[in-house]
């Protein structure tokens, strides 16, 4: 979703050379581990990765990890930042601001000389320093030691976390006694509270507040409930800024200033004797977005004897299910490249958010999904990487974005905490819909609201584009692009991006033609069709490129326009590593292009790149270009729309370049250390980025095409709960050091197979792509005819292809039947 400041200084380190990889092989256990096992959380926790590394199921609402006084976007980070509290809910690599962490809880052994006043109660008066090396992270399970010596422990169900707390023998403080102190605060990370409430009953706390999204509009209600057992309660009372007492209950008004955050500390405390057993103290915490009293039900529903070990024997199981369905042969490869790999798969399976039972928007039998954050980012590589491993979810998900539509009035392009999120550039909800009817995303699916929601997208503009939408409709329509200082009247929002929204509409509405061919509706196949190529509008064939003062050679680069047809100027290489790197965001000074130079969106017609590469010179100049682009620094992989660009070379005939550049980026910049990916994570997309790039298959989202390069490993199989079927791609003469990047020839289920793309079938009917591997380049998958499927009607060699690989076979899709019905 963005880039954060962190990330500007190490860009600017690698972007004209590759940096080294870091592939020391571990020792191989007895048994072979599986890939559970091999998953580290703590990956991208440093430098502007904003992993959340803590304790949570797939796709689960509670999310439970340490909070840093620092970089905490995603709660904690693997620097020497101090931990200020431990909170049940959060986002995983967002780009914006520090999002949610509510109610933290933080535990003291005691108070010096047992005056709770004498304990800590503001952030900045608790905050601990961590003891290096205690930190453990595994899926469904994270703990810590402090410099306190208190350690906490965490594992969770899908609405409740459980924390195990255990105490040292003697506080570290002087003239203090072990009497475990806990408090909870009515905050989150950024400190948004408004309206709150808390109250102590019994060995009870629960509470609430109202509080404000990180990247979106409006607010949003929380409500937790705590309860502890393994000691007696001594006493319990509330707390004000950095005072207690033993008043019980506390509430809390913004009078009428409901947006405006307020920094006052407040919570609760609570004290307990000395615990009975191994100095524990458990706490079980309960959260929803409809009452205390459901945060309550939650907890004893879920988690009803407080027995930690069996919730994190469940957790772990959930998360051992949900990543078999691959299996790999790994052929020799580094330990770095299997923690790489199932660590990526395994953080694109963090969000979105099963909240379910939860929305207290409107009441509905359809699943719902948060956490969408945001679509311009997943619908790239998360969602189609979901689709392939948990089909099921998807088909959750997509059925929650259109209930989203029928009580909001418009799809998602951004939604966290039951608030709207910013858009981007498109409506990318539409490519998300799109891509699951063409794989088979069917069960339960209302097809005909879909469309209609996808055409709402397309002709009808919402009052305010920054949160839904498109804006600009009407230039869009008669002009064929998005002008520079646009005049629109139907709606506001931020007025820039006008050369990445042109594209980004531009390839909604080809995603659009698709679904209408596929329905039968041919006035709109024909209309959308028509508007997927004004990205040609903003193309100026004369304008050239500079580095500095040195000429690119390279000529014809999308640029600014204004209503007029006059043609404004935006450096072709502004808002990349090499010229004013964050220029570009969402801001109303932000440039024409969103997040990236005009070089990048000028590669960007994912549904026509056939007429692209021919209008920049034919496939030979078009090779040249983007071999300059990735080689001069210029392309910075830590951002989404980044991730087409390693794959375009199949659409030009030269497929091992592809291959060649996902070994240029992996390991380099996606390899298992803490720093180990090169930019936000945004919910998992750089994870799910590496994880299809090492599975062997990159999709062209919103069509049925899968960009083939060898797997990293010797083969790869998954295994489709939707069919009951397994693909498997396997490597043969593979290198485990990447020596043999290139494919030489390919068979399908033992024929031989040309085309450098695949279609869903394979995964939905099963079988086995063999590829042969060599150290050098071939003629597999160059010829016209072995082309990904485009409009136009130019092939690799520059020709009028005559092969058929052309719009009408992309209709020819492969579906299943499957049930029709609802899995509530």
């Amino acid at each position: 979703m963005g880039l954060s400041p962190q990330r500007v200084a190490i860009v600017a380190t690698w972007a004209l050379a590759l940096l080294g990889a870091n592939a020391q092989d571990s020792d191989s256990d007895a048994e072979a581990p599986s890939g559970y096992d091999y998953v580290d959380p703590l990956i991208g926790t440093i430098n502007g990765g904003h992993v959340f590394p803590g304790a949570t199921l797939p796709f689960g609402m509670v999310k439970a990890s340490a909070d840093v006084n620092g970089e905490n976007q995603g709660g904690f980070s693997s620097d020497n930042s101090t931990i200020i509290g431990y909170s049940h809910m959060h986002d995983s690599g967002t780009g914006g601001g520090a999002s949610m962490g509510n109610f933290p809880i933080f535990a003291q052994a005691g108070c010096p000389n047992n005056d709770i006043n004498a304990c800590s109660y503001t952030y900045w008066d608790r905050q601990t320093k961590r003891i290096n090396g205690t930190v453990s992270a595994r899926p469904g399970y994270f703990a810590i030691t402090l410099e306190s010596q208190v350690r906490t422990e965490m594992t969770v169900t899908n609405h409740s976390a459980i924390y195990r707390f255990t105490f040292p023998n003697a506080p570290i403080t002087a003239n203090t006694t072990l009497s475990p102190h806990f408090l909870i605060e009515l905050a989150d990370l950024a400190q948004t509270r408004s309206n709150g409430n808390i109250t102590v009953q019994g060995s009870r706390i629960s509470g609430g507040g109202t509080f404000m999204p990180s990247f979106g509009i409006g607010t949003y209600n929380s409500y937790f409930c705590a309860d502890f057992s393994g000691a007696n309660k001594v006493r319990g009372g509330v707390f004000a800024n950095s005072r207690g007492g033993d008043t019980e209950t506390l509430h809390i008004y913004s009078e009428g200033t409901q947006n405006s955050p307020s920094d006052r500390p407040a919570g609760a405390w609570i004290q307990f004797d000395k615990p009975a057993q191994n100095n524990q103290v458990l706490v079980r915490v309960g959260m929803s977005f409809i009452n205390e009293a459901q945060a309550c039900a939650n907890a004893e529903k879920e988690i009803p004897a407080f027995n930690f070990e069996a919730v994190l024997s469940d957790a772990a199981y959930a998360w051992r299910e949900k990543l078999s369905v691959i299996t790999i042969q790994d052929g020799g490869v580094s330990d770095v490249i299997k923690r790489a790999f199932w660590s990526g798969v395994y953080r694109s399976m963090i969000s979105p958010q099963d909240y379910t039972g939860e929305n207290p928007k409107w009441q509905s039998s359809e699943p719902y999904y948060d956490s969408f954050y945001c679509i311009w980012d997943s619908f790239r590589s998360i969602h189609p990487l979901i689709t392939l491993l948990d089909p099921h979810s998807q088909t959750l998900m997509v059925r929650s974005l259109l209930d989203i539509y029928t009580h909001e009035g418009k799809l998602p392009d951004c939604r966290m905490s039951f608030c709207k999120g910013f858009t981007q550039g498109g409506s990318n909800a539409d490519i998300v819909i799109a891509d699951a009817y063409l794989k088979n995303i069917s069960a339960g699916i209302d097809w005909k609201l879909a469309y209609e929601a996808v055409i709402s997208d397309a002709e009808v503009e919402p009052p305010n584009w920054d949160v839904e939408g498109r804006g600009g409709l009407e230039s869009w329509k008669k002009l064929g692009y998005i002008p520079t200082e646009n005049f629109d009247i139907q709606g506001v929002g931020t007025e820039t991006r006008s050369i990445s929204r042109t594209v980004e509409y531009a390839y909604n509405d080809f995603v659009i033609a698709t679904l209408a061919k596929a329905f039968g509706h041919q006035d709109d196949y024909q209309k959308y069709l028509t508007r997927s190529g004004n990205w040609k509008n903003m193309f100026k064939a004369d304008q050239t490129s500079f580095i500095n003062t040195t000429d690119t050679g390279f000529v014809g680069f999308l640029q600014p326009r204004y209503m007029n047809g006059s043609w404004g100027f935006q450096d072709p290489v502004y808002c990349s590593p090499l010229l004013s790197f964050t220029g570009c965001y969402l801001n109303p000074g932000g440039g024409e292009t969103y997040e990236g130079p005009v070089w990048l969106y000028t590669f960007f017609a994912p549904g026509d790149m056939a007429t692209l590469i021919a209008t920049l010179g034919g496939p030979q100049k078009f090779v040249q270009r983007l071999d300059f682009f990735h080689d001069s620094g210029m392309l910075y992989i830590g951002d989404e729309q980044a991730f087409l660009m390693v794959y375009l070379y199949h659409y030009a005939g030269r497929p091992g370049l592809s291959a060649k550049r996902t070994r240029y980026y992996i390991p380099s910049q996606f390899n298992d250390t803490v720093n180990g990916i090169p930019g936000n994570d945004d919910s998992g997309a750089m994870g799910s980025f590496e994880a299809l790039t090492m599975m062997g298959v990159f999709p062209n989202a919103g069509q049925d095409v899968y960009f083939i390069t060898p797997p990293f490993f010797e083969s790869v199989s998954i295994f489709n709960r939707q069919s009951g079927k397994t693909a498997t791609i396997a490597n043969v003469n593979f290198d485990p050091d990447g020596g043999n990047v290139y494919i030489q020839k390919a068979t399908l289920d033992g024929k031989p197979y040309t085309r450098n793309w695949l279609q869903h079938s394979f995964f939905l009917e099963g079988g086995v792509l063999e590829l042969t591997l060599g150290p050098t380049e071939s003629a597999w998958g160059t010829r016209p005819q072995d082309l990904p499927p485009s409009l136009g009607p130019y092939g690799a060699n520059g020709t009028v292809n005559g092969t058929g690989v052309g719009v009408e076979r992309r209709w020819e899709v492969p579906r299943l039947e499957v049930e029709v019905g609802s899995y509530f």
